[in-house]
């Protein structure tokens, strides 16, 4: 008996193994179906594959500086515990893109359980996330080069931004600054940055300058002195907002928008629907008052104008309402009027102006240095083709002077400024460059730079 016994089990674990391997063995065919060509079609498969992308020939090969994580993706870390910079830190994700949308702007399904496409080019992107968008794109970028013989550029991919939005409250000096004197003694360490003093380097930072030039003689409000370390006095750097007087070495890019197209067709595409969309109030103020800053008394003039007039459409941003941080929100209304009040914010420049631009709605400005002083590599000569300048004596009678502007005129403008969308946008980090098909605020800057440099050098 035990013998049959032992026989039994050991017949039922047979037929258990068999059916294991069974089960096995289908779901590999099934989930993971192995190619069936021969070898031949798979050296013609080979053969037949887009070529790599070219390098385009005004940018000049640019190597990127393999810096400690301390400088870069430590402090995203940090900003993830939301310990630190916890404004940011929901929107680091996604290499600075963020929040992948639910609902793409103008939509009308309002379900927010139907998941984002993978391969969705919205997201809620954060305004000051774009020295990390920059970096993920340069990494993929045809024109870099591993070699650092090879280079003309140099790229430091150093997070100030979010370095700083973690030390505002850091009231020690030394301390605060201790990290950007650690990236300056590193620098100053290195052949490639001696060999020309930084003139051939260039940085990427996600917020104003006046964030990383403390100044003893106005209120301190958390800057720290990197743009005043001797050792960058030489360097390119890239920052949504320069310093209108001092910013010698300073060059705005563009604030990061929602949009992050991988091809020229999804571009094309936005900018047929922007043409197509009616357009049924003369302007548009997306914003919030700012108390205590030397501009609330005119932000506030602006934005009661707008409350009070039938022909604009208001977007109230304050905190609590959390409308300003609804992309399909702000996208929608923009998209709704002619024009798009900008008037300065805590700062001269804001993120507005280029959510202005993605939405086909003409920009209206109150100061020169919002734009026209700022974006010089990003847009037209005449700033009257795209935008309007209000002056002080204007500034009581906003609609009035909209509405003075002829239509024939009015269309123009905005399809200038839809054209200016692919440059002032910055495309996925993932996409194709052998598809991508447009120059995106990353290679505009990168042009500019190898102009810039191989002038310095020259001379």
């Amino acid at each position: 008996m035990k013998l049959i016994s032992a026989l039994l089990r050991g017949f039922r674990f047979l037929v258990f193994l068999i059916l294991c391997l069974r089960l096995f063995f289908h779901s590999r065919s099934s989930t993971f179906p192995q190619p069936h060509h021969s070898h031949s079609h798979a050296r013609r498969q080979l053969t037949t594959r887009s070529p790599a992308p070219s390098c385009d020939p005004a940018i000049a090969p640019f190597y990127i500086h393999k810096l400690h994580p301390r400088f870069n993706s430590a402090l995203v870390q940090r900003c993830l515990t939301r310990l630190a910079c916890s404004h940011i830190s929901p929107h680091v994700g996604h290499r600075g893109l963020g929040r992948p949308l639910l609902r793409l702007p103008g939509a009308v399904d309002d379900d927010d359980d139907v998941d984002a496409p993978e391969s969705t080019s919205w997201y809620s992107t954060h305004p000051l996330t774009a020295e990390m968008i920059f970096h993920a794109r340069a990494e993929r970028h045809p024109c870099r080069t591993t070699d650092p013989a090879e280079a003309l550029l140099f790229y430091v991919p150093f997070y100030a931004g979010l370095h700083v939005a973690a030390n505002f409250r850091q009231h020690n000096h030394t301390l605060r600054d201790a990290l950007a004197v650690r990236l300056a003694d590193h620098l100053s360490s290195l052949p490639s940055f001696r060999r020309h003093a930084g003139r051939d380097h260039f940085l990427a930072v996600g917020r104003t300058s006046w964030d990383f030039m403390r100044n003893p003689a106005y209120p301190d409000f958390g800057a720290n002195r990197l743009l005043l370390l001797p050792e960058i006095a030489n360097v390119s750097v890239l920052t949504v907002e320069r310093h209108p007087w001092e910013g010698r070495n300073q060059f705005a890019i563009p604030y990061p928008s929602y949009f992050h197209p991988r091809t020229a067709a999804e571009v094309s595409e936005w900018q047929a629907e922007l043409r197509r969309f009616g357009r049924t109030y003369l302007f548009a103020f997306v914003g919030g008052l700012r108390p205590g800053s030397e501009k609330a008394a005119v932000r506030a003039g602006i934005s009661n104008q707008c409350w009070r007039s039938s022909r604009c459409l208001p977007v109230d941003c304050e905190p609590v309402l959390r409308e300003c941080t609804d992309p399909d929100r702000v996208l929608d209304v923009m998209r709704r009027a002619d024009f798009c009040l900008q008037p300065p914010g805590e700062s001269f420049t804001r993120r507005s102006i280029f959510d202005s631009v993605l939405s086909g709605c003409i920009p209206v400005f109150f100061s020169e240095h919002s734009a026209y002083t700022q974006y010089e590599w990003y847009l037209p000569d005449r700033t009257e083709e795209w935008s309007v300048l209000l002056k002080p004596d204007q500034w009581d009678r906003v609609e009035d002077e909209l509405d003075r502007i002829p239509r024939a005129e009015v269309e123009r403008m905005r399809e200038t400024v839809i054209g200016l969308i692919p440059r002032m946008t910055y495309a996925h980090p993932d996409s194709d460059p052998s598809e991508l098909g447009f120059r995106d605020a990353v290679d505009v800057a990168l042009v500019e730079l190898t102009k810039r440099v191989r002038s310095a050098l020259e001379n």
